[in-house]
């Protein structure tokens, strides 16, 4: 395949297969990491937990404690628990 309109064809199809691939890839590691949490989950472990902690995991410690002191604040404020006064 030759330039179409300033596009080099082969460079572009090369492209466009590296991204299926990955695509591919993606779902297949979606699916694993989906049974990994059925798997957890059969033996008693509550899988939207381990969600959040996998989610906390990969925050910044900075990022996260301040989220905690938001959450913290709101909490407060709506009444889901007393104030230490």
């Amino acid at each position: 395949m030759a330039e179409v309109g300033g596009v080099g064809a082969e460079q572009l199809k090369s492209y466009i297969e590296r991204i299926e691939r990955l695509e591919e890839e993606k779902a297949a590691t979606a699916t694993d990491i989906r049974e990994v949490y059925a798997e957890a989950k059969g033996n008693g472990y509550d899988s939207k937990i381990m969600r959040q902690i996998v989610r906390l995991r990969k925050m910044d410690e900075q990022d996260r404690q301040e989220q905690e002191a938001i959450l913290e604040l709101y909490k407060h404020a709506l009444g889901l628990i007393e104030s230490a006064e």
